[in-house]
């Protein structure tokens, strides 16, 4: 932690020099000015950011918003700890983050709250003309997907979703791959979210992430608002994580889109035989029929002939995975394994172990910051996200994750919803962009700007 705290205190005023700015127009912040960011929401992952953010010399934290008066406590002592100034504190109910809003000492917004406030929240921050970033996933509804574009469009505010995976060591070293033609033209893709939360929706009451059968109202942490999902909606309702990188790659709203997509949903038996084997056959909860299939399956069509299969399997016992395939005509990527296929390079019909190549093709930030990234948080991904949010919002520019991508990305969740309701029926993929797709140019993730 000491090391990355210097470096960042050092190196913050370089501006540009850790994020990959598409452009630069006339920034609103000198080099010397901080930006003064609030946060709405500072639970488990508010907090992540805020640890990040009270390291950085161009940051202050002006004001904090959360109805959780424990969480308040926790984010205050924090930000005293690190010597900060008092800030203003918002959490009266679950509208006074738009008091917070009006502050004119907040020039940036960060949102890290129960996925169903998203969208409004950031169509809020937008209107009050904060840049604002939000968690994953950005929106619920194709209405919400439209709400974040148009705020923004009508606005001219910017908004960044903050998926952090983007910034994964071995995900921007395969797109350095990608970007240098080593799998050849692009084909195929896997991606998704499998990640045992059982212990993440239910808990004991006493810790975050106890072995328990509640949820809801006598849940604490996630299992207060995320299990709800499970009951009420068979969709991919967390689709980021895998798609966000591929789509990336595959140059999705700059000169390609999402075109359709299918999806088929298993039968729900996981949480339910979690809460029996936990809490036994007579918890209440033992009666609750689960809507959310136990593995969701989504197969999407690009404009420029890809296929991404994304799946969804987090109420099963297994390791973590995000699933990552990516294939051209020259070869294939797969972290499952770990390994690499390249024509002309491997041996005939033989895995290769990735390590050689993920370390050949290392992204130059990685190479460069990677030591003082590690302790930020999910391997050090969050550094970089954050950091790249923090240069976009002091220049002014449009994020490397934008308001598109957030709609587009989110919106595999109610067309994945539409297509299980409908026996697998292919769902048309709203076009975010309005045409534009085919003349945004692809955003640089491999350009250096120090």
């Amino acid at each position: 932690m000491n090391s990355r705290r210097k470096f960042i205190k050092e190196t913050s005023a370089m501006g540009a020099g850790l994020f990959l700015a598409p452009s630069f127009t006339n920034g609103m912040f000198g080099t010397n000015e901080k930006l003064k960011v609030g946060l709405i929401g500072v639970g488990l992952r508010g907090t992540n950011h805020l640890n990040n953010l009270l390291l950085r010399k161009d940051v202050t934290i002006t004001a904090i918003c959360d109805i959780d008066a424990a969480r308040i406590k926790i984010a205050s002592d924090l930000i005293d700890k690190a010597g900060g100034k008092s800030v203003k504190i918002f959490g009266k109910n679950e509208y006074d983050y738009r008091n917070l809003l009006e502050l004119k000492e907040v020039d940036a917004v960060i949102i890290s709250t129960p996925w169903l406030w998203h969208t409004r929240m950031a169509v809020d921050a937008m209107k009050a003309g904060k840049y604002t970033g939000v968690e994953v996933s950005a929106s619920n509804t194709l209405e919400e997907c439209w709400d974040l574009v148009n705020t923004h469009e009508e606005t001219g505010t910017h908004m960044m979703i903050l998926e952090n995976v983007n910034y994964r060591r071995d995900i921007l070293a395969v797109l350095n791959m990608v970007e240098q033609n080593v799998f050849g033209e692009l084909v195929h893709f896997r991606c998704g979210y499998q990640h045992d939360l059982r212990f993440v929706k239910f808990n004991d009451g006493k810790t975050a992430y106890g072995k328990g059968a509640e949820f809801g109202e006598k849940g604490i942490s996630e299992s207060k608002w995320r299990t709800e999902h499970s009951v009420k909606r068979n969709a991919d309702v967390y689709p980021t994580h895998g798609l966000g990188p591929v789509a990336v790659m595959a140059n999705v709203n700059r000169g390609n889109r999402f075109v359709s997509m299918t999806s088929h949903a298993t039968k729900a038996i996981g949480l339910h035989n979690y809460i029996v084997d936990v809490g036994g056959e007579n918890h209440p909860n033992a009666k609750i029929k689960f809507k959310q299939g136990d593995v969701i399956t989504s197969t999407i069509n690009t404009a420029y002939g890809e296929t991404i299969i994304i799946t969804h399997d987090c109420n099963l016992p297994r390791p973590y995975s995000l699933g990552f395939r990516v294939q051209g005509a020259k070869g294939l990527w797969e972290v499952d394994g770990n390994r690499i296929y390249i024509e002309g390079e491997s041996e005939q019909h033989t895995w290769d172990k990735a390590d050689e190549w993920l370390q050949k093709y290392d992204h130059p930030l990685w190479k460069k910051y990677g030591e003082y990234a590690l302790d930020a948080g999910h391997g050090g991904m969050d550094f970089f996200v954050i950091n790249s949010f923090v240069e976009s919002a002091k220049a002014n520019v449009a994020p490397p994750m934008d308001v598109y991508d957030a709609a587009a990305w989110s919106a595999v969740t109610p067309l994945s919803e539409a297509s299980i309701a409908n026996n697998g029926e292919p769902q048309d993929f709203p076009d975010f962009t309005r045409g534009l797709w085919m003349k945004r140019k692809p955003y640089d993730w491999l350009k250096e700007n120090y």
